[in-house]
């Protein structure tokens, strides 16, 4: 009996399975295994190859994408900066042609003014000279009659009064050039 016990002591100890179930275990673990390692390790693979594939494909999206917007931000500064300077040299330009136009203006009212005062002076001149000639007329009319008083006789021949009247207004001019150099 002691046997026996030491048997069944022994069938008790929990640590140590029989036999039968030991190889029940392993083959019922071969199955499980056989199946998951033949039908859901390689879903399991394709999911991750496919979810890696996706990732993957996502980076190199983004850096693409990443890539153009760099090349239009490039672009877009290239263009801006070509706008600035083609409004820098427009208003450049148009400053140059200001200045242009108000130096020929200037040039152009200097001109004019010339010959507001050259046309004034040659008015003023010719004016000058009219005045001059009709007070020589009156001038000598009216000496030729005084003349005529003084002397009692008549000056009425042309070229008595003619001769009477130059060397009068002659000495007028000498008596005011005279004057004119003494002052």
């Amino acid at each position: 009996m002691a046997l026996q016990l030491a048997q069944e002591g022994e069938a008790q100890n929990p640590l140590l399975p029989e036999l039968p179930e030991v190889v029940i275990g392993l083959i019922a673990f071969a199955i499980v295994f056989l199946f998951l390692a033949k039908k859901l390790l390689p879903n399991i693979n394709k999911v991750l190859e496919q979810r890696r594939e996706a990732i993957e494909g996502g980076i190199e999206k983004a850096e693409a994408a990443q890539t153009e917007a760099q090349d239009v931000l490039e672009q877009y500064k290239a263009q801006l900066s070509e706008a600035r300077h083609e409004a820098a040299r427009l208003r450049q330009e148009a400053q140059e042609q200001g200045a242009a136009l108000i130096a020929e203006m200037r040039a152009e009212g200097q001109r004019q003014r010339e010959e507001i005062i050259a046309a004034g002076h040659t008015q003023i001149e010719a004016d000058r000279k009219q005045a001059a000639q009709a007070l020589r007329q009156d001038v000598g009319k009216l000496a030729t009659d005084l003349a005529g008083k003084l002397v009692g006789e008549s000056l009425e021949d042309v070229a008595r009064q003619s001769r009477t009247i130059d060397r009068f207004l002659d000495e007028l001019e000498e008596k005011a050039e005279s004057t004119g150099a003494a002052r």
